[in-house]
């Protein structure tokens, strides 16, 4: 059944909700609606929702709890929760949304369209939170110019895998996308054969943990695949996310130094620098492993950029302990981090954890790892001023820098991101979005970088 009508989709999370998103947009559209960005005029409202943290699956609830008043008007409208929270809160999910009519967990996006005929006929509050053989290959590819809702476009996230099998005791994601599955190399380089042919230029290959994709499958390893990824015409760059320390291989690593696409920065996740702390996440790796892997990397890619995500105030995090992460800091000199608060998640380990830290020490520790990092990030982008970077192009940049005035007599002022994974704007009335650049870098900023096309003349 086909019929008119609007959908609004709301991503809450990483990546890999990101693309989950297309994909429940691409089923959306082989169902006759049209994806729009204003949530009043929609017919269906999807929220895609993340449960990593307490704080993402509030404002998940926040977001749907807007359309009470909403539904009494417009009883036809339709709401949808999907992803993460679905799966972890099934029919529970009622109990704090009345009026939502569909929960729909993070293996059932397979059955999404035959959901939307039962709820065109009339049929409400369903719940499918059931385990599924399929993961993407049984959802329908639209071109990339079909699916650019999100308005990038020379860019894609791939997921190449689903669920995990490593159950470190602070995270739900075995419990809501379920064990490890990586999908046929085929496939993927399928879609991304699709994308390239549409215009897209990078695109970043997803998983909980994409060092060990095929493992399981006894197919092709990620390095491998990574090689046949390469071979697709019109794909310029070749990203990832993400690895896991424990599986980095010498295999790995030698991809990022000789695979010419593969992108030049490598985030792994190091989540403290204290071997009690590690242990007690489950995380399979002691510090000494993490920083022998580092300097194996940074010998095989001395300009290799590297970020890593960090949780502090874990249950019994000493401050030694504490100390032990900013020390390692010190030592790798990051190029940025992602770090957070430990929150707790009713379904992970650790949440009956003893020796809680409390909330204000939490943020007093986190706000010192973040200051000390913004030395390393300063002290990165700073050493590659005078240096030339390609540059991606994405788009006009919405920033000026160095008096830089944007007028009708000067240059338009564009932006794009580096191998490196830095942002740099530039000037430029001659570059079109998925150009590749040569770009001189003139001045570094906290957050991004400034510079010149090569050979163009300063106004």
């Amino acid at each position: 059944m086909n019929y008119k009508g609007y959908a609004y989709i709301n991503t809450i999370g990483c990546q890999m909700n990101v693309y989950d998103s297309e994909k429940l947009a691409d089923i959306l559209k082989s169902h006759g609606f049209e994806m729009t960005h204003d949530m009043d005029k929609a017919d269906i409202v999807v929220c895609n929702t993340c449960a990593i943290r307490h704080k993402a699956e509030e404002k998940a609830f926040s977001f749907l709890g807007k359309f009470a008043k909403e539904k009494k008007k417009r009883p036809d409208l339709i709401t949808v929760m999907a992803g993460c929270v679905a799966q972890q809160e099934g029919e529970k999910a009622f109990a704090r949304v009345p009026h939502l009519d569909l929960v729909l967990g993070t293996q059932a996006f397979s059955r999404f369209g035959q959901h939307l005929e039962d709820l065109k006929s009339g049929k409400r509050q369903i719940v499918d939170i059931e385990d599924s053989d399929m993961i993407f290959e049984a959802m329908p590819d639209m071109p990339a110019s079909e699916i650019g809702f999100d308005g990038n476009k020379i860019s894609r996230f791939i997921t190449i895998m689903q669920g995990c099998d490593n159950y470190c005791t602070y995270c739900v994601v075995p419990y809501v996308r379920g064990r490890e599955r990586s999908r046929s190399h085929s496939a993927i380089v399928d879609e991304i054969t699709s994308l390239a042919n549409n215009g897209i230029r990078e695109i970043t290959l997803l998983g909980q943990n994409v060092n060990s994709y095929g493992v399981k499958e006894k197919g092709i390893s990620f390095p491998q695949l990574l090689e046949r990824v390469s071979w697709v015409e019109g794909i310029a760059r070749i990203r990832f996310a993400t690895s896991h320390p424990k599986d980095l291989s010498l295999e790995l690593i030698h991809a990022i130094r000789d695979i010419d696409k593969v992108c030049n920065h490598l985030h792994l996740p190091v989540q403290s620098g204290s071997n009690k702390i590690l242990k007690k996440m489950n995380r399979g790796y002691t510090r000494q492993t993490y920083i022998t892997r580092i300097n194996a990397l940074k010998k095989a890619c001395p300009d290799i950029s590297l970020s890593t995500d960090i949780i502090v105030g874990f249950p019994s995090e000493s401050l030694e302990d504490f100390n032990d992460t900013m020390e390692l800091l010190k030592e790798i000199e990051f190029d940025s981090i992602f770090a957070f608060a430990y929150s707790d998640r009713s379904s992970a380990p650790a949440a009956k954890f003893s020796d809680q830290i409390e909330e204000r020490e939490k943020k007093r520790r986190l706000n010192l790892l973040l200051q000390l990092q913004d030395v390393y990030t300063d002290k990165r982008n700073k050493a590659l001023v005078g240096k030339n970077l390609e540059v991606l192009v994405e788009g006009e940049s919405l920033k000026l820098h160095d008096g830089f005035i944007k007028t009708s007599d000067r240059m338009k002022q564009m932006t794009g991101r580096s191998a490196s994974n830095k942002i740099v704007h530039f000037p430029s009335e001659n570059c079109a979005v998925g150009d590749l650049i040569s770009i001189q870098i003139k001045n570094a900023y906290p957050h991004s970088l400034w510079g010149y096309p090569i050979g163009a003349e300063k106004k």
